[in-house]
């Protein structure tokens, strides 16, 4: 799930004994794995494939067009970590909407309260769930700020740009029209679909999608090609 492959021992032996591999076998699995997943992606078992985990990153494998494919057909799904909810709460940074975040979580937290809390006691349960849920938005939303502001810090730390270009630019540009909240959500599912198929996001696990065979059912490959034709573009 991190951006780095684990601190564990890759072992090349299981994956070259499948294929019927000398150990001097070039690209090396062990020295190129990103070359030799390329040629051997769709001959391994998800079990073998699974220790390139090892070695190699998400945005690594990311060149990788049998990896590729899988977790375009996986964003297909709808999966739900993918969905706006949850994904403004793990990556509120990419969310560019303008209500209050932490409203998901504390309706959660509240409803949580009302349905496995204090038994029978509504009134007490009520007031509990109120107060449980103005909490848990207060907390994420102290979370989303820390984060976003974190961020700014990061990029007023950037070397300046000459301010005769800053003007010029200035001049060049106009401010691009603002988005409804549907078209809002809509560019956020989209760019969440593309941090993920390109191996950009954080805390979100590649290994079960990567790995798994079930994602080369049915592919349509122009569809796919098509898709990536139009990023270029874009």
């Amino acid at each position: 799930m991190s951006a780095s492959p684990p601190h564990t021992q890759f072992n090349a032996a299981p994956i070259l004994k499948y294929l019927g591999l000398p150990e001097s076998y070039e690209p090396s699995p062990n020295s190129a794995p990103i070359e030799f997943l390329h040629r051997h992606a769709r001959a391994l078992p998800p079990h073998l494939l699974q220790l390139f985990s090892a070695n190699t990153t998400p945005k690594q494998r990311t060149v990788v067009p049998a990896i590729r494919n899988r977790r375009l057909k996986y964003t297909q799904f709808n999966p739900t970590e993918l969905s706006v909810s949850k994904a403004k709460a793990t990556w509120p940074a990419l969310w560019e909407g303008r209500e209050r975040p932490g409203k998901e979580q504390a309706r959660e937290e509240k409803e949580w309260a009302e349905k496995e809390f204090l038994g029978d006691g509504k009134q007490q349960v009520g007031k509990l769930g109120s107060l449980l849920g103005d909490y848990e938005e207060e907390r994420e939303s102290e979370r989303v700020r820390t984060i976003r502001r974190q961020r700014a810090e990061h990029f007023e730390s950037l070397p300046e740009e000459d301010e005769e270009s800053d003007e010029e630019d200035e001049d060049t540009t106009s401010a691009p029209p603002e988005l409804s909240p549907a078209e809002t959500e809509e560019a956020f599912l989209r760019m969440l679909k593309e941090h993920f198929i390109y191996g950009f996001l954080e805390g979100i696990d590649y290994d079960k999608v990567d790995w798994d065979e079930h994602w080369d059912s049915d592919l349509d490959r122009e569809a796919e090609e098509r898709w990536f034709d139009d990023e270029e573009e874009s």
